[in-house]
C-alpha cells in the first residue's frame, strides 16, 4: 500500500448533524494507516442545523479537525472550492460529508498515486435511488461526450488530487457542475487521471439535495458556460 507524506480530507456539509460526527471520527481512526501527517477540514455550508456546531465541537477535541464555516449556503461548488482553498497538505481528498463513503478506501485510491495525479472514485454499487442513479448516469455521458473525459462516475463525491495542481485553478461553479469543471480544467493542465472502485453507502439520516430542480438547472447552466469558455480558449491557444 502506498503511503502518503500528508493527506488533507475535507468534507462538504449542509444539514448534515445527523451523520457529521461520525464521518469526521471515522477518517480519524483511518487516516494514520494511509497518512504521515493529516487533517480532517468540515465545511459547514450555511446548515440550519448542528452542523456547525457539531464540527466545532469536534474540532475542539482534536487539532487535526479544523472548520469553514459559511454564514449562508453557497451550494456544493462553493463548499468544494473553500475545502480546497483550506487544505494545506499535499495529498487533497474530497469526501462528502453525508457518510455514504468508507473511510477505508481511501487506502485504494492512495494506492495509485505513484503512477497518477487524481485518483477518482467510481461507485461500483451505488446506493441511490434509480432515478438519482439514472440522471448520474445520463450527465456522464453528456460531460464525456462535450469534454473529452474518460471517466464514468463523473459525481461521485470522492476523489484524491495532488495539490499542488489546485493550486492557482480557476473554479467557477456553485452547484454538483464543480466536479465536471475540477476534472476538466486538471485534464486541461495534463493532470494524470484515474478511477478506482469504491463502495458507495446508504445514507444514513439527512435529505439529498441532487435531485431538486434548481440545481439541475444550475448545473445545466454550468455546464455550457464552461465549454463556451475551455472551446474559446482552445480557439485562442497558439496551437489551435
Amino acid at each position: 500500500m502506498s503511503r502518503l507524506s500528508g493527506l488533507s480530507v475535507f468534507l462538504p456539509a449542509h444539514n448534515e448533524e445527523g451523520n457529521i460526527e461520525r464521518v469526521v471520527k471515522g477518517y480519524l481512526a483511518e487516516l494514520p494507516r494511509v497518512a504521515d501527517a493529516y487533517e480532517v477540514i468540515v465545511v459547514d455550508d450555511g446548515s440550519r442545523d448542528r452542523t456547525g456546531a457539531i464540527a466545532d465541537q469536534l474540532a475542539a477535541a482534536d487539532d487535526r479537525v479544523r472548520v469553514v464555516h459559511h454564514e449562508v449556503n453557497r451550494g456544493y461548488g462553493g463548499a468544494v472550492i473553500s475545502g480546497i482553498r483550506a487544505a494545506t497538505l499535499p495529498w487533497v481528498l474530497l469526501s462528502d460529508g453525508d457518510g455514504q463513503f468508507d473511510p477505508a478506501d481511501v487506502a485504494l485510491l492512495a494506492a495509485r498515486t505513484p503512477e497518477y495525479d487524481v485518483v477518482v472514485g467510481r461507485r461500483a454499487h451505488r446506493a441511490d435511488p434509480f432515478v438519482r442513479k439514472l440522471n448520474g448516469k445520463a450527465w456522464t455521458m453528456l460531460v464525456r461526450m462535450m469534454f473529452g473525459l474518460r471517466i464514468s462516475d463523473m459525481d461521485c463525491g470522492f476523489k484524491l488530487f495532488r495539490r499542488e495542481l489546485l493550486q492557482d485553478l480557476d473554479l467557477h461553479a456553485h452547484g454538483a457542475m464543480i466536479t465536471t469543471e475540477l476534472m476538466a480544467r486538471l485534464a486541461g493542465r495534463g493532470a494524470k487521471i484515474t478511477e478506482v472502485d469504491v463502495k458507495h453507502l446508504p445514507r444514513l439520516a439527512g435529505e439529498q439535495s441532487g435531485a431538486d430542480l434548481r440545481v439541475i438547472a444550475r448545473a445545466f447552466k454550468e455546464l455550457f458556460l464552461l465549454y463556451r469558455e475551455l472551446k474559446s480558449a482552445r480557439a485562442g491557444s497558439p496551437a489551435a
